[in-house]
């Protein structure tokens, strides 16, 4: 008999990952970022100057845990917030000269978590993991 238990493989990869993460930008001289920090960084560096609903859409989390995390990456000097031009109403969060220093650092990390989770599998398999993570996703 197959015994299922994805819901804790994943919560092991993700503390596996989160670990990783929290190793890597210590090697380079980062405090105070957590991995849910690095969601919002890695989205900004994708398109600068994103609403707090358009990031908390992409990174899955609500716009109060979004807030209080760019509330953090602002204090450490990372992001900065800016009222939008064509609406007064929405604040836009850009990345500072600091948080863009933080590119490097968040592509080499990335790469090391790729080597990791695709390392020795075949094109077709890293396919088909992609896939049925997506569709799993898809149904929260």
């Amino acid at each position: 008999m197959i015994k299922y238990d994805t819901a804790s493989k994943v919560g092991k990869i993700r503390d596996a990952v989160n670990n990783l993460i929290l190793l890597e930008l210590n090697k380079h001289g980062v405090d105070g970022i957590s991995p849910s920090h690095g969601d919002i960084l890695v989205c900004l560096y994708k398109k600068n100057s994103l609403s707090v609903k358009e990031l908390a859409k992409k990174i899955h989390r609500t716009q109060p845990t979004v807030t209080v995390l760019i509330d953090k990456l602002q204090k450490l000097g990372f992001v900065e917030r800016e009222k939008s031009k064509e609406d007064s109403r929405i604040t836009l969060i850009n990345l500072t000269e600091k948080g863009t220093q933080l590119e490097p650092i968040f592509r080499e990390i990335s790469e090391k978590i790729n080597t990791v989770i695709y390392g020795g599998l075949t094109h077709i398999e890293k396919e088909q993991l992609e896939q049925l993570l997506e569709k799993i996703l898809k149904r929260f």
